[in-house]
């Protein structure tokens, strides 16, 4: 496989995440933000962080799919959220575990970062998910 995970002794733990991911392969696939959005670009799950985020997801695991990826050969996943509070990680949280079975997501997850932001490119849009992955 050409991502290994891990978290080195002396970072904090437990997070939901892994803190560094090393990756010995030599194809990059970067996926572009991904959305709460169907193929018809219908909306899924207005107002629904965790609605939102697992569709994203899914999202993402298709984007993954479609250049012969998984999420086991992710180096790094970033989310974008509107409106950030840090008691919003419960709903973030609930859409994650959602999709962990569906789509085989390691736990913890590959090293990732939760950005805050005013909004995103339509109103709606609650999250948004970018990946980068490591093919041999």
């Amino acid at each position: 496989m050409a991502v290994r995970m891990f978290t080195p002794d002396g970072l904090m733990q437990p997070t939901p995440y892994h803190h560094v991911a090393v990756g010995t392969g030599s194809r990059h696939v970067h996926v572009s933000g991904q959305v709460a959005r169907l193929a018809d670009g219908a909306a899924v799950a207005p107002g629904d962080l965790a609605g939102q985020v697992a569709q994203a997801l899914r999202n993402t695991a298709t984007a993954l799919a479609g250049a012969g990826a998984t999420f086991h050969d992710v180096l790094r996943l970033t989310f974008y959220v509107t409106d950030w509070r840090p008691e919003r990680i419960v709903d973030f949280m609930a859409g994650v575990e959602q999709v962990v079975d569906d789509l085989a997501l390691p736990q913890p997850l590959p090293p990732a970062s939760l950005i805050g932001v005013d909004y995103l490119f339509e109103p709606d849009v609650l999250v948004e998910v970018e990946a980068t992955a490591l093919l041999d």
